[in-house]
């Protein structure tokens, strides 16, 4: 039933692309959409500036007319994704400005902006926590009231543990020149090393290296939509001859977005099921971040205003915009971009 379902999406969605006239006149900066043209003139800054990316031609019999034959879609290829999104899911912090409403055309939700909290501000706010569940004790059992008491007690708690442990040297001292200490500790160590030698072979060498996911990413051009959709195809390593189930591309998806906003669908290039971002919000969060560029490009009062932000720009920015989702597949898009959907 479902395999109706999605085959009649398909052409439903083949015959609105069809229908609907292709962009001629530049809204860039009005709708945060593009033309053709556009999307090939930001293709070729994104791939002068970033050569891991580059443009395709795809299947000759799904070429679209509206694109030049050998700049139908651009790839970037074996791209590594070390971890999985829900490792990072704890470690996101939001602010109102992270946020970007649209229209009601995808459910009028809102997209997230993530940020992700470094290890070190993980670890601080779980130190904070800690302290404010859990009251820490001196020597006497009384409760430590204040951080610098807290700094002295583990201080106190230091130093005589390196008192023991001083002590236990000593012992050993005396024990170091016996002819029965030392015979014993060379049974032990024959017996360790005879247990290690008939282990499985899983702790061998080459079972450690740790098979890392690759992606690869392609960005095409919806006329519907009038901006760039991004496709994923991940595999379950660099030599691309597994490829990634559904579901455990859902994994590398921020759970916000996996099964929403991310979807199984045909590539309109190349053959076989791509995970695919929905563009039906692309162009009102790219509205908002071009806004947002440009109202920081004009500068406080008193100050030379800067550069505002280009079509040639546009992919740069949208590509920073989808790390927002896809947070550990580690594509490049080099240019530094700060961005903020604030309205």
């Amino acid at each position: 039933m479902s395999s109706y379902i999605t085959a009649g999406a398909n052409k439903l969605r083949k015959a609105r692309e069809w229908a609907t006239p292709t962009l001629k006149e530049s809204a860039f900066l009005v709708r945060g959409v593009l033309t053709p043209e556009e999307f090939v003139k930001a293709g070729d800054e994104l791939v002068y500036k970033c050569p891991t990316w580059s443009w395709e031609s795809g299947d000759r019999k799904k070429i679209k007319n509206y694109l030049p034959a050998d700049k139908q879609y651009l790839v970037t290829r074996n791209v590594p994704c070390p971890t999985r999104a829900s490792t990072m899911e704890n470690s996101v912090a939001l602010n109102d400005e992270d946020t970007a409403q649209a229209g009601e055309e995808c459910g009028g939700d809102d997209w997230l902006l993530s940020r992700i909290i470094s290890p070190e501000e993980q670890q601080r706010r779980i130190d904070e926590k800690l302290e404010e569940e859990f009251d820490i004790l001196d020597e006497e059992g009384e409760t430590v009231q204040s951080n610098d008491d807290v700094v002295d007690e583990l201080a106190k708690v230091k130093i005589g543990e390196e008192e023991k442990d001083n002590a236990e040297e000593d012992d050993a001292d005396e024990y170091a020149d016996m002819e029965e200490f030392e015979d014993d500790n060379v049974i032990e160590d024959e017996a360790a090393t005879t247990n290690t030698e008939s282990r499985p072979d899983k702790f061998n060498g080459d079972d450690n290296l740790v098979k890392v996911r690759t992606y690869d990413l392609s960005l095409t051009y919806d006329k519907y939509y009038q901006t760039p959709r991004v496709w994923m195809m991940g595999y379950a390593s660099s030599d691309s001859s597994q490829p990634l189930t559904g579901p455990e591309v859902m994994q590398d998806v921020m759970t916000d977005y996996a099964n929403r906003t991310v979807t199984i669908d045909p590539h309109p290039h190349v053959a076989g099921p791509h995970a695919s971002i929905h563009p039906c919000q692309h162009g009102a969060v790219m509205k908002t971040i071009v806004k947002n560029l440009t109202k920081a490009a004009s500068g406080e009062e008193g100050e030379a205003p800067a550069k505002s932000p280009s079509v040639e720009m546009y992919l740069f920015i949208f590509l920073k915009f989808v790390s927002s989702i896809i947070p550990t597949i580690n594509y490049d898009f080099t240019m530094e971009v700060t961005v903020s959907t604030k309205k």
